[in-house]
């Protein structure tokens, strides 16, 4: 075949495929701006009604034990892991420098700045977020908060803004609770090829901190509770698609939930890198 004919041919294939791929950009970048927009109207709506009366506190109680509570026992043993594998493998390098008493401190400063925050707020969001997604995507696709609103309850008041206040109270307390069972980890991994005293071990911890390092960590942590509540109960209150949107809902809830925590913790250190210079 002539170079002129095969030439010919492809052109229109050529220009299709390029077609297809325009309109599919042209689409997701649409879908995202709609589901931006559908998400802060979602949000306005939660402060527009969390502070009107009535409140369910018996509602928030539950949910606090059941976001909260549940959680410790995962969060408790990432905790210590945690703690007890960073402190293993800073040991040599701090070793290789003759500064090996400086271990409790870095540790320490890591933990409760960075590490211990985020890492919390990760197993939250995979273990809270994808649930409370979950679990409203099938009352969703079951209609049972249609028959909420039905039988006159407001069933965003009851369903939304309880599970993520409850978040948004939970997580930081949380986030306390892994930082001190992390620092006790650290503490054993310290005394596995050496021997400090538990005092001593938490002198050298509390001397290095300062208000600017704890204030900051546990600061973020509101938002970062807030955003997985929000998004978990955005993506299970809007499902759809029958039983097939109840895993959809879960692992999009998952996986927004942590990117958001990764965008307010930059956000953060950059706020209090500003701040500190």
């Amino acid at each position: 075949m002539p170079t002129d004919l095969k030439t010919a041919s492809t052109e229109p294939v050529v220009e299709e495929v390029i077609e297809h791929i325009e309109n599919r950009y042209v689409k997701n970048v649409k879908s995202f701006f709609e589901e931006v927009t559908l998400l802060t109207r979602f949000t306005f709506r939660f402060f527009k009604v969390a502070f009107k009366p009535p409140f369910e506190f018996a509602e928030l109680i539950k949910q606090s034990y059941l976001i909260g509570y549940k959680s410790f026992p995962l969060v408790a043993i990432t905790g210590f892991i945690m703690g007890l594998v960073l402190t293993i493998q800073s040991r040599p390098t701090l070793a290789d420098f003759g500064a090996e008493s400086w271990l409790p401190a870095m540790v320490a400063v890591s933990i409760i700045r960075e590490i211990g925050p985020v890492i919390t707020a990760l197993i939250f969001a995979g273990k809270v977020g994808s649930g409370i997604g979950a679990e409203l995507a099938s009352m969703k696709v079951t209609e049972q908060i249609d028959a909420m609103e039905v039988s006159g309850m407001n069933p965003f008041k009851y369903l939304v803004v309880t599970r993520i206040a409850a978040a948004t109270f939970m997580l930081p307390i949380l986030v306390i609770a892994a930082d001190a069972i992390s620092l006790y980890g650290a503490y054993i991994g310290v005394n596995l090829k050496g021997d400090v005293s538990f005092q001593l071990f938490f002198l050298q911890v509390f001397e290095k901190l300062t208000f600017s390092d704890v204030l900051p960590a546990f600061s973020k942590t509101i938002f970062f509770g807030f955003a997985v509540g929000l998004i978990g109960c955005y993506k299970g209150y809007n499902a759809n698609k029958g039983t097939e949107g109840v895993g959809e809902a879960a692992n999009a809830a998952v996986v927004l939930a942590s990117l958001a925590i990764f965008v307010l913790d930059m956000i953060a250190v950059q706020l209090t890198s500003l701040f500190d210079s």
